[in-house]
C-alpha cells in the first residue's frame, strides 16, 4: 500500500463519505482510496466550483465536507472556495498535493496559502505519520475549521507499512460554559426588559436549547443572515437581523436593552453598521472559540462556550427563578417582509423582483432548500423566499465573491436530495460559474435555478451611479440565459412579467426531467437599499 492510498483509506474509516473535487496526476491516488472505501466522488468543472460545493455540503449536513484538487494550479483554483469556507468557519478539509521542490513548475507554498486566507495548514510529514497526521487534520476541521492538508508527492507515492491504526469514536466535545460566565449572562437576563436573542452560523443545531432559553427570559428570536430558518414558524421570531432585516424587526431590535449573540459574530451587516444596536444596550457574546468574543464589536460580557450548553444551562435557572419584571413581548404581525407594502414597478417587459419572488415563494414547495449568490439582488431571495429550517438555506458571503451561487446549490442539492434546491443567481455571478451547469446536468438534479438579470453588475451601478461615473464597463448586451440553460442540457424560460411564470409552475408540477434555468429580466432602475446603506454607512 502507498501512502496516498492509506490517506484516503483513513479519510473513508473516519467517516468521509463524500468528496468534492477535480482529480489531475497528484489527487488521482488518495481519491480512488477515498472512492474504494465508500466514499461518493462528486467531479465538479472547476476546481473552484468543487471546493464551494464541498462548503455548502458540509453547511447543510453539519459535517467536514472534503474536496480534493490537483497540485498547484488545480489548489490556486480552488483558493476563493476556500477563502469562504475559511471565513465562515466551515468544517472543511482540503486535499492539496504538493510538488517536492521549487524547481517544478507545480511548487506553491501550501502552508503560506492555507495561511493567509485564514485556513489552518496541515501536512502529512512521513509515511510513518501519514494516518496519525490525516486524523489530526480532520479533527482540527471538525473544530468548525477549514483545513488545508498538505500531501507531498513523495511522501504519497512511498510505501505504507499498514501499521498504524485509523482514529475511530467521537474526535471533539463541546467545551462546557464556566458558571461564572453562566451566571453573569443569567443576572443581565433578570434586569432586561426587552432581550433579544440574535443567533449565528455557530447556534444551527440548537434550535429547542434557544427557543427553551428565550421563553424563560422573554426574549425575541432573531439570526444572522446565514442562519436564517433557524427559527422558522415561532410565533417570537424576527427572521434576520441586519440589512435584510424587516421594518418591524429592525424597530424591536433597536428597542432591545439586552443583545445576546449566540455563535453570532455581530459583524457589520448583522447590526447594519452598529445601528441595529442601542447605545445604552448590553451586549453579550456566547460562542466556542475564545477569539471570536469582541472580534468585531465590544461587548459587555462574553461567554466562552457551546451554545447549546449555554442555554440550556441559563434556562434551567431562568425557570427554577424567573426574571422579576419583563414587558410583554409584541405582536410580530407584519414582520416578514411579503407583508410589508410596496408599489410594482414591474413593466417595459421587465418584472419587479419583489414580485418575483412573492409569486416564487408561493410556488415552491415547503421542503425547500434556497441558496443565494452574491450581488446586488441577493436581498430578494434572502429576504422573500421562506425555507423550513437553518439547513434550507445556504448563503455563500462571508468573502462576498460573485460566482459561487450555482456551486453551493449543488453542495446543497447532494446533502439533501430530498428538497427541491433553489439557486438563486445574478446574471453576472451566473455566468461566472456556467461550467457548473454540465455537473447539475450530469448528475441529473432536477434544481430550479433562478437568474435575476439586470444585464449589469448591479452593484457596482448602483455604487458609482449616483456619483455621475460611466459605467459602460459595468454593463452588458442582453443575453439569453435560457438559452444558455438548454445548451447544456436543462430546461429554460424567460420571465418578464408574472404571467411568464405559469412556465415555471407547470415544470414545478412534474416530474421535473432536468433543471430549470429561468431567465428573469428584473427592473433595475434603482439599486437595492441593503447595498446602498452599507456602500454609504461607514
Amino acid at each position: 500500500m502507498r501512502v496516498a492510498e492509506a490517506v484516503g483509506r483513513a479519510l473513508a474509516g473516519l467517516g468521509a463519505d463524500t468528496v468534492f473535487g477535480v482529480v489531475g496526476s497528484g489527487n488521482f491516488l488518495v481519491t480512488n482510496a477515498l472512492v474504494a472505501g465508500g466514499a461518493r466522488f462528486i467531479a465538479a468543472r472547476h476546481e473552484q466550483g468543487a471546493a464551494v460545493m464541498a462548503d455548502a455540503w458540509a453547511r447543510t449536513t453539519g459535517r467536514v465536507g472534503v474536496v480534493s484538487v490537483h497540485q498547484g494550479p488545480g489548489l490556486t483554483n480552488a483558493m476563493t472556495g476556500i477563502t469562504e469556507a475559511a471565513k465562515s468557519r466551515t468544517p472543511l478539509l482540503v486535499l492539496a498535493p504538493e510538488a517536492p521542490g521549487r524547481r517544478s513548475n507545480f511548487f506553491v507554498d501550501v502552508d503560506a496559502l492555507a495561511t493567509a486566507v485564514g485556513a489552518r495548514p496541515a501536512r502529512v510529514r512521513s509515511p510513518a505519520s501519514a494516518v496519525a497526521d490525516t486524523c489530526a487534520a480532520y479533527q482540527t476541521a471538525l473544530t468548525r475549521r477549514t483545513v488545508v492538508l498538505a500531501l507531498p508527492l513523495d511522501v504519497q507515492a512511498a510505501g505504507h507499512n499498514d501499521q498504524e491504526r485509523v482514529c475511530t469514536g467521537p474526535l471533539t466535545h463541546p467545551p462546557q460554559p464556566g458558571d461564572e460566565g453562566v451566571a453573569a449572562l443569567i443576572g443581565l437576563l433578570h434586569d432586561a426588559r426587552r432581550p433579544v436573542f440574535i443567533a449565528g452560523r455557530g447556534a444551527r443545531g440548537a434550535r429547542t436549547e434557544l427557543e427553551r432559553a428565550a421563553d424563560a427570559a422573554g426574549a425575541l428570536l432573531a439570526t444572522s443572515a446565514v442562519a436564517k430558518g433557524l427559527f422558522q414558524g415561532n410565533p417570537w421570531s424576527l427572521d434576520v437581523s441586519g440589512g435584510f432585516a424587516s421594518p418591524l424587526a429592525a424597530e424591536l431590535i433597536r428597542d432591545a436593552d439586552l443583545i445576546v449573540a449566540w455563535g453570532c459574530s455581530l459583524n457589520m451587516w448583522t447590526t447594519r453598521h452598529g445601528k441595529l444596536i442601542a447605545p445604552d444596550a448590553t451586549v453579550v457574546q456566547v460562542d466556542d472559540d475564545p477569539s471570536a468574543i469582541g472580534a468585531h464589536r465590544d461587548v459587555h460580557l462574553g461567554v466562552v462556550g457551546d451554545v447549546a450548553a449555554t442555554a440550556v444551562a441559563v434556562a434551567g435557572q431562568l425557570e427554577v427563578a424567573p426574571p422579576p419584571v419583563r414587558s410583554k413581548r409584541p405582536s410580530l404581525a407584519g414582520v416578514r417582509w411579503r407583508d410589508v407594502p410596496y408599489e410594482d414597478e414591474s413593466g417595459q417587459m421587465r418584472i419587479d423582483p419583489r414580485t418575483l419572488s412573492i409569486a416564487l415563494d408561493d410556488m415552491l414547495p415547503a421542503e425547500r432548500t434556497v441558496t443565494v449568490d452574491s450581488g446586488n439582488f441577493m436581498g430578494y431571495p434572502s429576504m422573500y423566499l421562506s425555507v423550513p429550517d437553518a439547513a434550507g438555506f445556504c448563503f455563500t458571503q462571508a468573502f462576498q465573491s460573485i460566482g459561487l451561487g450555482l456551486a453551493t446549490a449543488i453542495g446543497a442539492a447532494v446533502a439533501r436530495p430530498d428538497r427541491l434546491t433553489v439557486a438563486a443567481l445574478g446574471d453576472g455571478g451566473a455566468l461566472m460559474g456556467v461550467s457548473e451547469l454540465e455537473t447539475l446536468v450530469r448528475l441529473n438534479i432536477p434544481m430550479l435555478v433562478v437568474v435575476y438579470d439586470d444585464e449589469a453588475y448591479g452593484a457596482e451601478v448602483h455604487h458609482f451611479g449616483p456619483d455621475g461615473e460611466p459605467l459602460d464597463i459595468v454593463r452588458f448586451p442582453a443575453t439569453d440565459i435560457a438559452a444558455i440553460g438548454r445548451g447544456f442540457g436543462c430546461e429554460g424560460v424567460t420571465v418578464r412579467c408574472a404571467g411568464d411564470l405559469a412556465a415555471v409552475q407547470k415544470w414545478l408540477e412534474g416530474p421535473r426531467e432536468r433543471p430549470l434555468v429561468v431567465d428573469a429580466k428584473i427592473t433595475s432602475e434603482r439599486g437595492s437599499w441593503w447595498l446602498e446603506e452599507a456602500f454609504r454607512g461607514h
